[in-house]
């Protein structure tokens, strides 16, 4: 215990100065910001467009404009983090640090759990800032409200924080499949590039495809994930916190969402210590 506690903080000093645990902690708060103020300044322009007409301004969505920067700071997150999980223990065999630890610290299966470790921790970092950072935002530029129509409540405050909630865990539940993802390409492949080619090339080639799948594409855990052609309940819930009622919800990926990720994380972090440990370096 004491040598995983004693390569964890090694780690944790190390990520201090990396440029990719930086990126993944700061990058999607500050994309998320970037869309809310681009999203601020065009209602701005909107309403300053009405007023000159002299009709009504209609005042811009906070809760949907939030949830569009957190899907925004989710794509940006997954896709880093990824990244810096499949560069992880590729990079270190790359530079010979990896055999440097061995020698004086920690063993194989030791190095893959303490990287996986400080690679969640990165990734809960990143998640606190992004939600708290853009909320405040969003709250300094819109008032955050139920959506009411012709002085109609459509939906009301507590029901869409409720949609926010339920969208938040089901796009958080994927993440650390995503990282054990990364953690075993970068085991297996032959070298650090090779790796991170691998990781984003796939999770990027399932996000073109997986429309394609149909069902099939239920059972991967990127599929539930924010992403570019983004099919995540998270994106569904920014169209039901504007009050839109043609949103369909199938219940059966929202199983599929709850109970697919964890056994896709415990396969990827089996895989990776058996690989490590069988695998010449």
């Amino acid at each position: 215990m004491n040598r995983l506690i004693t390569a964890l903080k090694a780690e944790i000093f190390i990520a201090r100065y990396s440029l990719g645990a930086r990126l993944v902690v700061f990058a999607p708060l500050i994309l998320a910001c970037v869309q809310l103020i681009i999203a601020a300044i065009t209602d701005a322009s909107a309403a300053t467009q009405q007023a000159l007409i002299g009709a009504e301004a209609v005042p811009g969505n906070g809760y949907g404009n939030w949830v569009d920067s957190l899907v925004t700071g989710f794509i940006a997150q997954s896709l880093l983090i990824t990244g810096v999980s499949a560069h992880s223990f590729a990079g270190d065999r790359d530079l010979g640090a990896l055999r440097h630890l061995l020698i004086r610290l920690s063993s194989r299966t030791q190095i893959v759990l303490v990287k996986l470790t400080l690679l969640h921790l990165l990734a809960l970092c990143s998640v606190l800032l992004l939600v708290l950072g853009s909320w405040l935002l969003s709250s300094a530029l819109w008032e955050l409200g139920p959506v009411i129509e012709d002085g109609y409540e459509l939906i009301s405050e507590g029901e869409i924080l409720d949609e926010i909630h339920l969208g938040l865990r089901l796009a958080l539940l994927p993440l650390p499949a995503a990282i054990a993802f990364g953690a075993l390409l970068s085991v297996v492949a032959h070298s650090a590039v090779q790796s991170l080619s691998l990781a984003l090339g796939l999770t990027l080639a399932f996000d073109v495809f997986k429309t394609s799948l149909g069902d099939i594409s239920g059972y991967v855990y990127a599929r539930f994930q924010p992403s570019l052609i983004d099919a995540s309940y998270l994106n569904d819930v920014a169209r039901l916190a504007r009050g839109y009622s043609d949103v369909l919800i199938d219940e059966r990926l929202l199983t599929l969402n709850t109970w697919i990720p964890l056994p896709t994380f415990m396969l990827f972090l089996a895989l990776s210590l058996f690989a490590v440990r069988t695998k010449a370096l």
